[in-house]
């Protein structure tokens, strides 16, 4: 099955595509490319760059994905508008100022072709020794962080950015960091509901396109299984929040999965738990991983019928934003980032934050 490869979003190794790489998007029709600062050198070369993956698409454009949240986790740094950690933002008291922040973002991001922003952070900073989250949140309570995300998923959406709420159920009450270890969750079912989902829920009512599934050990919803591998964890996210469009993964090479799981068995398992979309920072592990869920489509253990459900969403959502691309006009990139809006907000960011010290 061709459309096997719509499941995955790969990372790539530079600024331009490899022999390898074209080869193994095109042949595969791989769903997506994440990118990071490796792969950027300039918004002309970002775009070029751009044009270069798009052109291997088979029917709908590809989600060329990336983390771009403002503060400490920003992948594009020079020539774009570096923002404030979005815990600054929240400083101004202004949702209407978090609007424009991801309004510009939204239109510097889509001038060079970006058109999954992994984007808003929904996790609430109420562990303050949570370095991982930390100033990535919108605050330490759901009601702050909730109305902050819901400007956040508007100004992107504007700017046909898909949005990406995560990291569901909630990564701020912990203390560990997934990229290095399981994170463990000890709260109950109820003080999950009264406080982590609520941002969640807010995203889900704005109509967030996307939301990323954690790679946390919550004893409350799964016993056994980290929630990126639990169906209880997105039986939850669809039945109870109510949310029906596409689910993707963290980064499936991060050790609190990689350490516990090979890549092939994981992917599998994350697949078959629920999720839409499973993600890798790196083509090769990426690789490893959608060759062996393509064998174990093969064998069935993978229903046709539930690769069907996936697919139908990925498509709905690659219609409504991608079915109208046009590759990037590069003498035109450039004009478009760091303009003097963008230059004016950022000043009036800063303004009213040092006017509160």
């Amino acid at each position: 099955m061709k459309e096997l490869g719509q499941l995955f979003i790969t990372g790539i190794s530079g600024s331009v595509l490899t022999e390898d790489e074209i080869k193994f998007i095109s042949e595969e029709n791989i769903g997506g490319v994440i990118l990071f600062a490796n792969n950027y050198e300039s918004p002309a070369q970002l775009a070029e760059l751009v044009n270069s993956i798009q052109a291997l698409r088979d029917h709908y454009p590809l989600f060329i994905a990336v983390d771009h949240e403002g503060g400490r986790v920003i992948r594009f740094k020079q020539h774009f508008t570096h923002f404030p950690s979005m815990l600054d933002i929240v400083k101004t008291d202004s949702p209407k100022l978090c609007f424009s922040v991801h309004d510009v973002a939204g239109k510097e991001l889509e001038a060079c072709g970006i058109n999954l922003n992994l984007a808003p952070v929904c996790d609430i900073f109420n562990n303050p020794n949570n370095k991982v989250i930390g100033d990535r949140a919108f605050g330490d309570n759901p009601e702050t962080v909730s109305l902050f995300v819901s400007s956040a998923i508007r100004g992107l959406q504007t700017n046909n950015i898909m949005a990406c709420a995560k990291h569901f159920p909630g990564h701020g009450c912990t203390t560990k960091d997934s990229h290095y270890d399981l994170p463990i969750v000890k709260k109950t079912i109820d003080e999950l509901r009264n406080e982590e989902f609520i941002p969640f829920v807010k995203a889900v009512k704005s109509r967030v396109e996307m939301v990323m599934m954690a790679h946390l050990q919550v004893d409350s919803i799964d016993e056994e299984y980290p929630c990126t591998l639990s169906k209880n964890a997105y039986e939850l996210l669809r039945s109870e929040l109510k949310f029906k469009k596409v689910i993707i993964t963290d980064d499936m090479e991060m050790k609190a999965i990689a350490d516990r799981y090979s890549y092939g068995e994981a992917a599998l398992m994350a697949l078959n738990a629920g999720a839409d979309i499973v993600e890798y920072r790196s083509m090769d592990t990426c690789k490893e991983a959608y060759y062996s869920v393509k064998e174990a489509y093969k064998k069935k253990l993978i229903s046709n019928e539930d690769v069907e459900e996936k697919l139908a969403r990925i498509n709905e959502l690659k219609k409504q934003y991608l079915s109208e691309y046009t590759p990037k006009y590069i003498p035109d990139v450039t004009k478009k980032i760091g303009t003097t809006e963008a230059k004016e907000l950022l000043s009036e960011i800063v303004g009213k934050n040092t006017d509160k010290v």
